[in-house]
Formats: C-alpha cells, structure tokens, sequence
C-alpha cells in the first residue's frame, strides 16, 4: 500500500475504529502490554493508532506512540487526556521507515496490526529492530494469510481490496521471520477465531 492511501484509508477508520476493527484485535495489545508490564521500562508504539492499549499499560512503563495518521494521533491524544496517562511520554506523527529515534532507544517495540498495512514492511521492520535495545522485546501482532483455519477464502477475496480495508488480507508470516536482529520467543493465536498471531521476538546483538 502507498502512503497516499494508507492516510486516506484510516481517516475513514478513525472515527469508528475502536468499536469496529479495534475490538477484534484488542486481545493481542492486552497481551503485548502485559508484557511490557512484567518487564518495566520504556515501550514504543508503533502505529498507536487511536491508543487503545494505552489503558492497559502500568504507570511504571514510559510509553511513546507514533503513527503515520494524523486523525488515529488526535483520538489517542483524546483518549489519553481524558483518562488523565501521566506515563504517555509523547505521541509523534511518523513513518514507520523512518523512525526518527536513535539505536536502543526502547526497551521495547510493540507493532500492532500495522505489519500488513505500511508500504516496505521489511523497511520498517529494520527500524523496529534498530530502535530496539539488545536484550528487549519486540511485539508483533497481526493477521496473517493461512494462520487461521477455514479463513483462506475469504483472505483471496479480499485481497483485492486493500486500499479500501486498509491492510492485505493475504500478508504472510515469513515477511516478519527470520530477521538477524530478533529471535522469535513466542507464538500464539488470540481469540477471536485466532484471526491474530502474536508474536514476541527478542532484540539480540548484532
């Protein structure tokens, strides 16, 4: 997907994202945060979106959101605001290619369901490792074609549609595998339906 129509799909989504797409794959950033919890320190966001695991991290955690949206930043502001997040460090507008942090910057690096909708997802999986410590986590949660049983039809016909959903029903796995810079600790299918895999990679030296 080009930029172009990543912004204008998601300034569609905005408004009604959290009680729509937003409730399908919360389950996976209660994970995600949950172990950002156990471990404390820093976390990036990216592809915040409207902050819906904002609520979920502890006042321990420093936490940093970016977002190409203009419109998905506005609603997590919102949101943060009104729940008075004193651990919301900063919320910046941003290409996920570009990630304008320095190496080791986070503790971790948490990329919910955003994998399958940049543009270069081998580009920005190359700035989650960079701004990554060695030694932290990095959090991966997404659709992925094939992973979830009896969905295969219904992936190829939306295939097609991606500039209008959003996302690429048909993303593989093996576009976020085998990267020298994190070793996969985990794997684990979330409800519902295991539509979404998590995954949970460690950032090793290199």
């Amino acid at each position: 997907m080009q930029v172009d129509a990543i912004e204008k799909s998601y300034r569609r989504w905005a408004p009604v994202y959290d009680l729509t797409f937003g409730r399908i794959t919360q389950g996976s950033r209660i994970l995600s945060a949950e172990h950002v919890n156990s471990q404390g320190g820093s976390v990036l966001e990216v592809g915040i979106g409207t902050g819906l695991a904002l609520d979920h991290y502890g006042p321990h955690v420093r936490v940093t959101g970016i977002d190409l949206s203009a419109e998905m930043l506005r609603e997590a502001e919102a949101r943060a605001h009104r729940r008075g997040l004193r651990n919301l460090v900063g919320l910046s507008q941003m290409d996920a290619r570009a990630i304008r942090f320095p190496a080791a910057a986070f503790d971790h690096v948490a990329a919910m369901h955003i994998m399958s909708v940049v543009p270069e997802p081998d580009r920005v999986l190359d700035e989650i490792a960079r701004v990554c410590r060695p030694g932290g986590s990095v959090l991966i949660a997404n659709h992925f074609a094939g992973r979830a049983e009896g969905w295969s039809k219904m992936e190829r016909l939306a295939a097609p549609l991606a500039n209008l959903l959003g996302w690429h029903s048909d993303f593989a796995i093996e576009r976020v595998l085998g990267h020298p810079k994190l070793r996969l600790e985990e794997t684990r299918q979330i409800k519902p339906f295991g539509l979404m895999t998590f995954l949970r990679f460690r950032r090793v030296e290199g």
